[in-house]
């Protein structure tokens, strides 16, 4: 290690809690110790805001869009699930605020989705929260989704907004966090993250994104007391233009900054996607790469065009399919929440992850998983043709990381979650050592 790998080596450690060797997946192996020799590489590309239903319900790949799906408005009139005639979404329709989640939900019948805009968005069409999309206008994921194992049991991992799901994916904790508010992001996970874990073990990885990093370097910079001040001064402008929950996300710029505090340590992480797409045509990839959108033009939120984040999924994916390093690759391609649209399969009960509970009044907990999300695993070990009905969340990438160095859980939710393991098959000839030919994105790549 160099001198600033050291450097932050021993500020990670500071972050992480000591662990007895029972809590490693191998007790008997020194933690750091790769145990998964196949993968030598793995991706994560989460984009945004799209339940399975709504994505790939018609794909014909596991527990899709059921025949006659439908949900009461307020007045009890039914609204049918449809397919959507334009790629463009709608402006903050549907949404999924804690609150609005919570109501679509519905304690287990997922009849809240079309009530909910008009609950939460007045004025808002009822009918965008029912509609979806087909490989008529998804053609590159579907034709994925067709190719490599789907996981049609991958649920969010709160039933809430993005930021909070996206702590879950790094940190295995919300942290308490049920908003997208800036002003309540300045805080820091007593067992650290993952990026934590990995720098604390000499193990690399990139975060690639679609932003220049300079905006949040000025804005994170100062130390807890420069913290204290910006905190204070988010809370000001949201009551000064008005803002609700979902409007002060634009703070967001890749995934290490669901928790701000640690920006500036992980600022040598950032790269751009065009280096990683470098990077894979080179074999160049580090150990671990989180791979972001541009959240304000090709995430796949409303109101953009869904067509411009598949272009952006289709280059990503390509490029680890046909680089160098695709023999010893793992790319798992999903969604932080649903944003709103319908989803038929009712959330599961979760373990909770720690003794936070959420910063709301309504008595909820982090013990149940949001709705189902896309995800589809993509690998030449990947089973052909496989659907895995295994109940997991975001916190199955901690685990897979964890299980592949041996790594000690962040928190009790990544502890119990599933590793990922059963879409691959590590005994037989790889069935995709030559990449598939997919179907190209609607907008191209």
């Amino acid at each position: 290690m160099g001198l600033p790998e050291r450097y932050e080596a021993r500020v990670s450690r500071r972050r992480l809690r000591e662990h007895a060797p029972e809590a490693l997946p191998y007790p008997d192996r020194p933690p750091g110790t790769d145990c998964l020799p196949e993968v030598r590489h793995i991706v994560v590309l989460m984009m945004e805001n799209h339940s399975f239903d709504n994505y790939l319900g018609c794909a014909g790949r596991g527990d899709g869009l059921p025949d006659g799906a439908s949900n009461p408005r307020l007045d009890g009139t039914p609204v049918a699930a449809h397919h959507f005639s334009s790629t463009q979404q709608a402006v903050g329709v549907p949404t999924q605020s804690w609150a609005a989640t919570h109501w679509q939900w519905a304690n287990g019948a997922n009849s809240g989705f079309a009530s909910a805009v008009e609950r939460f968005s007045p004025g808002g069409d009822p009918g965008r929260a029912m509609g979806f999309w087909t490989d008529a206008d998804l053609p590159f994921y579907h034709s994925l989704a067709r190719t490599f194992p789907v996981a049609d049991r991958w649920f969010a991992s709160c039933l809430g907004p993005t930021i909070p799901n996206r702590r879950f994916l790094v940190a295995g904790t919300a942290l308490g966090l049920t908003t997208d508010r800036v002003s309540h992001c300045f805080d820091y996970p007593p067992g650290g993250t993952i990026f934590d874990l990995l720098s604390r073990h000499g193990i690399t990885w990139a975060d690639y994104h679609s932003v220049s990093p300079v905006r949040p370097l000025l804005s994170h910079v100062g130390g807890w007391y420069g913290h204290r001040a910006a905190r204070r001064a988010w809370k000001w402008a949201e009551r000064a233009i008005g803002r609700d929950s979902g409007e002060a996300k634009s703070y967001l710029q890749f995934t290490a900054d669901a928790f701000p505090l640690g920006i500036v340590r992980y600022l040598r992480h950032l790269r751009t996607v065009d280096r990683f797409v470098a990077d894979a045509a080179s074999g160049q990839l580090p150990a671990v790469s989180f791979v972001d959108p541009d959240f304000h033009a090709d995430s796949e939120e409303n109101p953009q065009d869904i067509s411009f984040g598949e272009a952006l999924s289709a280059r990503v994916i390509r490029a680890a399919m046909h680089g160098a390093n695709w023999m010893g690759t793992l790319l798992i391609w999903c969604y932080d929440e649903h944003g709103g649209y319908y989803d038929h399969v009712p959330p599961p009960e979760a373990v909770e992850p720690d003794d936070r509970r959420p910063d709301s009044d309504d008595g909820a907990r982090f013990d149940r998983l949001g709705f189902r999300v896309p995800a589809v695993i993509v690998s030449p070990y990947a089973r052909p043709g496989y659907v895995s009905h295994v109940v997991r969340d975001h916190t199955s990438v901690l685990k897979l990381i964890e299980r592949k160095w041996n790594l000690p859980p962040l928190t009790a939710r990544d502890a119990a979650a599933d590793d990922l393991l059963d879409a691959v098959d590590f005994a037989s000839p790889p069935a995709f050592a030559t990449p598939p030919e997919l179907a190209g994105p609607l907008r191209g790549s």
